[in-house]
């Protein structure tokens, strides 16, 4: 499905990110892989190459780094030539009610889940309008679709990665790129494993198909938007919940 494809995805190193970038590889895409966590990147890259034959290639930097940002995409132009998709995944969750909320958890919760997003998207809608083709992936949340008590800053943030997708979606429409974004809802990834077990089984009533999901299957997704079978698909939001909300 992805044959012949670069794919840069940020925050490959665990969860959704780790999973998106085996089912990329088993696609056969040439890979580029974000992360803060360089061992678990190394780790990922020889779990790759050794089932599939691709080519996985890493950048390790803190998204919230604009420099960093910049020089990953000469790195890419100079490197690889070109770039068909993007898969903005990075994103970080910090909990607190209001009356709690403070200035550094706010700046860097929007720091990491929108701002690298929009400087990610700007680059690689640079190189993809040489191309005239390419495809941006923006993983949002449920939460950014529904809110939770507790979480204003985060549901914030992912709801702003809704209203940039729409509108990039516009702007990049003319060039052929398309522009989705996915919003998962309860996924068994490191997030959800910091619940307590009273929250825990309260976010699984919530779900209609009585069960959490698996990062693989919000991968799959990522992976159908990527593709050519998406060709006509942009400016959508796909909800990823079992049924959380319908």
């Amino acid at each position: 499905m992805l044959q012949q494809k670069t794919a840069f995805i940020t925050g490959a190193s665990r969860g959704i990110g780790r999973e998106t970038a085996i089912q990329f590889a088993r696609s056969g895409a040439v890979l580029v892989l974000n992360g803060q966590n360089k061992q678990a990147l190394e780790k990922l890259q020889a779990e790759i190459t050794d089932q599939f034959q691709t080519d996985v290639h890493l950048l390790p930097y803190d998204v919230r780094d604009k420099d960093a940002i910049k020089n990953a995409f000469q790195w890419i132009k100079k490197n690889l030539g070109r770039l068909d998709v993007l898969v903005n995944n990075a994103g970080i969750l910090d909990d607190a009610l209001l009356g709690m909320i403070n200035e550094p958890q706010m700046n860097n919760t929007f720091s990491v889940n929108i701002e690298a997003v929009i400087y990610h998207m700007q680059y690689a809608s640079r190189l993809m309008t040489r191309q005239k083709q390419g495809s941006i992936i923006n993983v949002s949340s449920i939460i950014g679709r529904t809110g939770n008590e507790g979480q204003v800053v985060y549901s914030a943030s992912k709801s702003a990665v809704i209203g940039a997708t729409y509108s990039a979606s516009k702007e990049l429409g003319p060039y052929n790129i398309r522009v989705n974004a996915v919003a998962p809802g309860f996924i068994d990834t490191d997030m959800t494993k910091q619940l307590s077990e009273e929250k825990y089984g309260q976010r699984l009533t919530e779900i209609k198909m009585n069960r959490i999901g698996k990062p693989e299957e919000v991968a799959n997704v990522i992976l159908f938007l990527a593709s050519d079978l998406s060709s006509y698909v942009t400016g959508q939001v796909i909800g990823v919940d079992g049924g959380m909300v319908i």
